[in-house]
């Protein structure tokens, strides 16, 4: 028998990495926030990698936190390993990555919603999802309790209509044995909610025990750790080694041979699986000339014998896995504790979501995540805090929250989905943002810890620390405009043995330093007057230093990139009413209605002439 049990702001649907930065935002926000989750011991669970960060997902991470979101802080608390990415390039590419205790990420996760005020978890199905006529959202409970709100943020993960893969077995499940949201699907579909088939999938776990570890490499973690959280207090420590070992000629063989049987080539699977991580299988048969891949051996915790292997994701039956894994140097005695699966789930056109995240047509909901058509924590993270923030607002009737691409990383991977759409599981990569000298991991606080402040989600203690950073980054700055440093034997030496030029005259300190060969550290014996400042000061400053004019020419881009930002489009605007606008651009137009004109000249099939006719007849009328 059906009982109403409460009314709430905004409820958010599924406890995964989105749901948990949703249902905290919101609820840290002042809403009466209800979180609903499948299972409550897997609050926050990583079905796949036991990482955070990684090669543009370390900056998500840290812009997550700038803006007063939790995942920095949980990864910092649970880290075996840090290492930061990409130190042989520019600051633009670095990124922060960490393997982290599964188990207890989930603790911290859970435990951190419980302590919540405003935020009530509870555990129970969704089974359906309804607009009722007072402008409520409602939603059933499989135990018939009814529940409203005025948002409600969809973070389904791969739950949704869940089945997943081993050869020829094929079963409905959510990932790791969790049930599934099928009802919930069924839900949205009456909502008419254009849905899609994705995949993932996910690595064989194997015994410490069973791996003979003197025919792997060593890969430790960094002597000097960064911590994702611009607010970390913690004492920071490696606590465990990863390992990496290779495919051979012998893996290819097998996997080739059983290839028939793999759903993902047989057609079993109709879902679109991720571009940039592959199955093993996929990998053997897109780069048929590598002769061997790499495969890394990681600690899913501090107080398990659990390992993931990293790049064997497989959906091959359970003996073949077992087989192919047997030939990797290392692995010939091992014991499988999880065979690896593939997933396929329900997600939505990101197409039909405003830059708020919220629905076109369904006002008051909101997606995130995997929901949306995105891979990895990370990402999902990132959108459930814009979500979460946004329902908040949207509940409060205040305007939304929106980040644009020259802001962060964040706002570059929403505009993405909801401008340009994906057609397969989308990935953030530096590639993706045309803005990355500015868009540094190092600077995330100094781009968007004001925007955290101005919402309510950092503190004013937190904002006054970082108000004195910033302080002492522009006095720092001006010190070495004004230092000059003169020509002498030991600086010659020095700078002969870097592989630059000697000083002739004497020169500022920043002129100094802008040479590519030369840093901070190398010159500390001549800058007399170097004050006692946080090594991240020193490193910002020098950043700013080096790259200068080439930050300046990019800052002119975005300066001409937000000039269309502010050119707003009417939301009753008739697209085939503008004369001169071709056919392919009303329709696409029409569909992604962009809220301005920078968004419009994003759009696929959207030409720069197409923009030229559209702010022509946005200025007439």
């Amino acid at each position: 028998m059906e009982y109403f049990a409460k009314e709430y702001d905004v409820i958010v649907i599924g406890a995964g990495h989105a749901g948990i930065e949703a249902a905290l935002a919101s609820a840290r926000l002042g809403c009466q926030t209800g979180l609903f989750t499948i299972n409550l011991d897997w609050v926050g669970n990583m079905p796949c990698n036991p990482s955070i960060g990684g090669t543009s997902k370390g900056h998500l991470v840290r812009e997550i936190d700038a803006l007063g979101g939790e995942m920095g802080k949980a990864a910092d608390a649970n880290m075996l390993q840090s290492r930061m990415l990409n130190v042989g390039k520019g600051p633009a590419v670095h990124s922060l990555r960490a393997q982290i205790d599964r188990r207890e990420y989930t603790k911290y996760m859970k435990h951190c919603i419980e302590k919540q005020e405003n935020l009530e978890l509870k555990q129970g199905e969704i089974m359906d999802l309804i607009k009722l006529e007072n402008g409520l959202w409602q939603i059933r409970t499989r135990l018939d309790a009814l529940y409203t709100a005025k948002c409600v943020v969809l973070a389904t993960g791969t739950f949704l209509g869940g089945r997943v893969y081993v050869g020829d077995v094929s079963y409905e499940s959510g990932p790791d044995g969790m049930f599934p949201a099928n009802a919930l699907s069924i839900a949205l579909k009456k909502l008419n909610v254009p849905l899609r088939r994705f995949k993932t999938g996910t690595p064989s776990r194997v015994n410490r025990r069973s791996v003979d570890f003197s025919q792997l490499e060593i890969q430790n973690g960094d002597d000097e750790i960064v911590p994702f959280s611009f607010d970390n207090q913690r004492e920071l420590e490696n606590k465990l080694p990863c390992y990496i070992t290779y495919t051979n000629e012998k893996t290819k063989e097998i996997i080739l041979e059983n290839l028939k049987y793999s759903p993902l080539y047989s057609g079993k699977i109709e879902g679109v699986g991720p571009r940039y991580c592959p199955s093993i299988e996929d990998k053997i048969v897109r780069f048929a000339e590598k002769e061997r891949h790499q495969i890394f051996i990681e600690p899913c915790g501090a107080e398990t014998e659990e390992l993931y292997l990293q790049g064997l994701s497989s959906s091959l039956p359970e003996h073949v896995q077992l087989a192919f894994l047997k030939t990797i140097p290392g692995l010939e005695n091992v014991e499988v504790m999880r065979t690896a699966y593939a997933i396929e789930y329900d997600c939505v056109d990101p197409l039909a979501l405003k830059p708020s995240l919220e629905f076109l047509d369904l006002e008051g909901l909101f997606g995130a995540g995997q929901f949306n058509g995105s891979s990895g924590y990370e990402e999902a993270a990132a959108q459930g805090l814009v979500a979460g923030i946004n329902a908040a607002l949207k509940a409060k009737d205040k305007a939304p929250f929106i980040l644009d691409r020259a802001s962060s990383y964040i706002g570059t991977l929403i505009d993405d989905l909801v401008t340009k759409g994906c057609s397969d599981p989308y990935r953030m990569m530096t590639s993706r943002s045309e803005y990355r000298l500015i868009l540094r991991q190092d600077n995330a606080d100094i781009r968007l810890t004001a925007y955290g402040h101005d919402l309510g989600l950092i503190s004013d203690e937190r904002y006054n620390k970082f108000l004195e950073k910033m302080e002492m980054i522009k006095s720092e700055r001006n010190r070495i405009k004004r230092v000059s440093v003169q020509p002498s034997k030991e600086l010659d030496e020095l700078l002969e043995k870097s592989g630059t030029a000697p000083l002739k005259t004497g020169v500022r300190f920043s002129e100094l330093l802008k040479r590519p060969q030369l840093n901070y550290e190398l010159l500390k014996p001549f800058d007399k007057d170097r004050p006692d400042l946080p090594k991240e000061i020193f490193e910002q400053v020098e950043i700013e230093i080096k790259y200068e004019g080439y930050i300046k020419r990019q800052q002119a881009q975005i300066d001409e990139m937000r000039r269309l930002e502010v050119k707003k489009i009417p939301e009753n605007i008739v697209y085939k009413d503008v004369v001169g606008l071709r056919l392919e651009a009303q329709e696409k137009l029409e569909k992604v209605r962009p809220e301005n004109v920078g968004q419009a000249s994003r759009i696929s099939g959207v030409s720069p002439a197409d923009v030229s006719v559209l702010l022509i007849y946005l200025n007439k009328n």
